[in-house]
């Protein structure tokens, strides 16, 4: 479906949507942290809500033009499975980036903090890594179970999953490369140390391929 649109306007729906989705993750996470006075579960929970709400939001509105992926880990198993041409997955990748880490930076200019930062987050050891390969792994069978057996379901059980997985996963489910990369450049609640970046997308695409190769036999 979503290759009948001109390449130019999916990219552009994903660098939107990836903005939008960024600056929502860091922004409520900067708010959540401000209005918590000091409750880690509250600001978690403030987080949560923001981006299980943009998520629906955002998938009901640019799936139709782009398929709404906003994550490079989606599009890579989307091209795997011969749905999306290899070519047009690698044309996504840049425009999630880029449009993620301006949204990234658009939060810090709302919340006036500094554009340009650096998390110190860190995040690592075996159960984050696991963590965020059962984030993805999850994210992606509900994608392609759900695009299956019930199309008109997709963001709601996106949403869904995601508000779930914020809470059921060590690693408060980043289960995005470039979202991963993205809260690398904010010092924020929501940041995650530059260091530890390699090994979330590494356990983020391991999670990805096995969730294509069970759907493939689940689904089949």
């Amino acid at each position: 479906m979503t290759e009948a649109r001109p390449l130019r306007h999916r990219l552009a729906a994903e660098a939107i949507g990836a903005f939008l989705l960024f600056a929502t993750v860091i922004g409520s996470g900067i708010m959540a942290e401000r209005l918590a006075g000091g409750n880690v579960a509250v600001a978690l929970l403030g987080n949560t809500i923001a981006t299980g709400a943009i998520l629906f939001v955002l998938i009901t509105m640019l799936g139709p033009v782009s398929g709404a992926h906003m994550n490079p880990a989606v599009s890579m198993v989307t091209a795997l499975r011969g749905d999306l041409p290899w070519r047009d997955a690698a044309a996504y990748l840049p425009a999630q980036l880029v449009g993620g880490i301006a949204g990234v930076w658009t939060a810090h200019l709302m919340f006036d903090l500094p554009i340009l930062m650096v998390s110190h987050h860190a995040r690592t050891g075996i159960g984050q890594w696991a963590g965020e390969a059962v984030a993805t792994f999850g994210l992606v069978l509900t994608i392609l179970g759900t695009v299956r057996h019930r199309p008109d379901h997709v963001a709601a059980a996106v949403a869904l999953y995601i508000t779930a997985a914020y809470w059921f996963t060590s690693s408060t489910s980043f289960a995005n490369p470039a979202i991963t990369v993205a809260r690398s450049l904010s010092d924020s609640f929501a940041g995650i140390a530059p260091a530890d970046v390699p090994a979330f997308v590494i356990a983020q695409i391991l999670g990805a391929l096995m969730a294509d190769r069970v759907s493939r036999r689940l689904f089949s």
